[in-house]
């Protein structure tokens, strides 16, 4: 069938993919000499249908006997996430070429082309790309010992650090109390070498602030770290440590949302208050919303103990990004950055806000979000967001990839190769250059199924499920973007739902051959930074349980097949090093230029 337009194609579209916002377009539709087309033209307008434009092509050239080149520049020059297809007119009338997927244009097709424009002063803090992430659930990573001062009373503190977390709810199904393991700042400082030996340049934080659970989602108070981690100085302290050794650290963000038990809220009268559940006339009432006070609130996710915050209230605003507010304090005592706990239900102006303060306190602060979806064509709070337009968010957690990468190693579906290809091109069309190299890339979190675990599932015994696991950390560490490890995993750490994907991570019981593996990776990835560093991707084939691509002078080649097969390489094709892993061999080595 003939295709006049290829959306991913430099023929086509110039330049590929996210355009900065007063750049030049070219685009490109070839046309059969048999239709005898008089004319073609451009559609474009608002990805939601708000409003529309047209533009004429120019005839541009014969090519050959059989084609037609039509040709047409534009500038766009506000950021936005527009859409476009082309019309036609020929000797039988006119039509219409739109996209029939994967960027692919055919006559008769209605559908839209998407196109992302973003602010051209975007840009990425510079020691964000080709780095590599490692989460901490701080209350299991690692207990240094320390005595710990001023812990609340009804909390359930842990001796056997290897003992499976527990989750028993009361007679009515809530969870009331929460098992502490004890693990701390300072434990997490005594093992930065450890980090320092997978290659790690960034630690993820979960929430450290003090709360009533041991995931810290319920903040009591965001001016005060548990004292079960430590204090404001132990935080201090820790970053100077890692900055010493050329690490960064973010801090997890919960702003949509409160504890009930807090200074703010104040449900159980723990807080001198008053909150805003005790008296109206408490400076923290309008930073909520009541049906009926004080018992009927909204809450996030109808969870009573976490009453819903009004994001968009000056107050609230200027509590978190004001110049005294908790996002500039915690920058300023060492921080590097924030990830946004559900970025999508924070309003625009929160987001604006935040990432406003963010660069002013400190300019090279890496500012991250949690959107489960694509996000750049998200719709939350009524509207299509701009999470990667510029002026909100640098980049996003990657769920659509590590659902790709995990249904990829266990072969869901006879097209697996080729939905992994589909999600990775798609981001490279969509997402700005900018947010690509600042993607985490990640397999697991604290929120799913170790991965591991999700890999027994399909796999015939444990042995197997280690090798898809490997094949799974060769993609994230190799596909644009940086990976970030979920503490633990790197040991072949086990776990369903929470809370099991929470247990403490096995200091002295440790996989070897795991962690020798991701240290590997860790140090080829440190070796060709510059290679990975980039959005630089070339995709050589997706099929029969088989992807291969090249990231600048590096070709991978990851077989998800229970045998072996026989990959050759295209002719001419030149590279400093090839990775290749198998499913089942799970074999990694550079190897010397063929």
């Amino acid at each position: 069938m003939f295709i006049p337009y290829r959306s991913r194609s430099l023929l086509h579209k110039s330049p590929f993919g996210a355009v900065a916002a007063g750049e030049e377009i070219a685009l490109r539709v070839i046309m059969p000499r048999h239709m005898q087309c008089r004319g073609v033209t451009l559609r474009w307008g608002d990805y939601d249908g708000a409003w529309e434009q047209s533009l004429p092509f120019q005839w541009e050239a014969m090519e050959g006997e059989s084609e037609e080149w039509w040709r047409c520049c534009l500038e766009l020059h506000e950021p936005g996430l527009l859409r476009y297809r082309f019309a036609y007119e020929s000797e039988d009338g006119t039509g219409s070429i739109g996209d029939a997927g994967q960027g692919v244009g055919k006559i008769g097709e209605e559908g839209w082309f998407r196109l992302t424009v973003y602010d051209p002063a975007a840009r990425l803090p510079d020691w964000v790309p080709g780095g590599v992430l490692y989460q901490v659930f701080p209350d299991r990573f690692c207990n240094s010992g320390k005595p710990k001062q001023g812990v609340p009373e009804d909390r359930i503190l842990r001796d056997d650090w290897f003992g499976e977390p527990q989750w028993k709810p009361d007679k009515h199904g809530r969870i009331t109390q929460y098992d502490f393991f004890g693990g701390d700042l300072a434990g997490i400082g005594g093992k930065l070498g450890y980090l320092k030996s997978l290659g790690v340049t960034c630690i993820y934080l979960n929430p450290i602030f003090l709360a009533r659970s041991n995931h810290r989602y319920d903040t009591a108070d965001y001016f005060r770290i548990d004292p079960l981690l430590g204090n404001e100085e132990d935080f201090s302290s820790l970053c100077r440590q890692a900055h010493g050794m050329g690490i960064k650290l973010i801090l997890d963000g919960v702003f949509s949302h409160t504890g009930d038990d807090s200074v703010y809220f104040n449900r159980r009268g723990t807080f001198p208050g008053p909150g805003a559940y005790e008296s109206q006339d408490s400076p923290y009432f309008d930073w909520y919303s009541f049906e009926h006070w004080p018992e009927d609130y909204k809450c996030w996710w109808g969870i009573d103990i976490l009453p819903e915050l009004r994001e968009d209230h000056p107050a609230v605003l200027d509590f978190f990004a004001g110049e005294t507010g908790v996002a500039r304090h915690w920058l300023r005592q060492g921080a590097d950055g924030w990830r946004a706990d559900v970025a999508d239900e924070l309003p625009d102006v929160f987001l604006d806000r935040l990432y406003e303060a963010c660069a002013e306190e400190k300019p090279e602060a890496y500012l991250l979000g949690e959107v489960w979806e694509d996000a750049s064509r998200k719709w939350s709070h009524g509207g299509r967001r701009r999470y990667l337009l510029g002026g909100q968010l640098h980049s996003v957690m990657n769920y659509p990839l590590a659902e790709a990468i995990l249904r990829f190693a266990c072969l869901e579906g006879e097209d697996a190769a080729e939905q992994l290809a589909r999600v990775i091109e798609s981001q490279l069309e969509h997402y700005p250059p900018y947010a690509i190299a600042g993607l985490m890339n990640h397999i697991g979190t604290h929120d799913t199924p170790r991965a591991l675990t999700r890999l027994l599932e399909a796999s015939s015994d444990l042995k197997s499920a280690r090798r898809r696991l490997k094949l799974c950390v060769v993609l994230q560490y190799t596909l644009p973007g940086n990976p970030c490890v979920y503490y633990g995993d790197e040991a072949g750490l086990r776990g369903g739902k929470d809370p099991l994907n929470r247990a403490c991570y096995p200091w002295g019981r440790e996989d070897g051959d795991l962690l020798a593996y991701y240290r590997a990776l860790g140090a080829l990835r440190a070796e060709h930074r510059e290679a990975f560093s980039g959005v630089d991707f070339r995709l050589l084939s997706a099929a029969l349980g088989c992807i291969a691509y090249v990231r600048r002078d590096m070709i991978v080649i990851a077989n998800a097949n229970p045998h072996a097969i026989t990959y050759e390489l295209p002719p001419g094709l030149h590279c400093n090093g090839v990775v290749e892993v198998e499913a089942e061999s799970a074999a990694f080595q550079p190897l010397a230029p063929s």
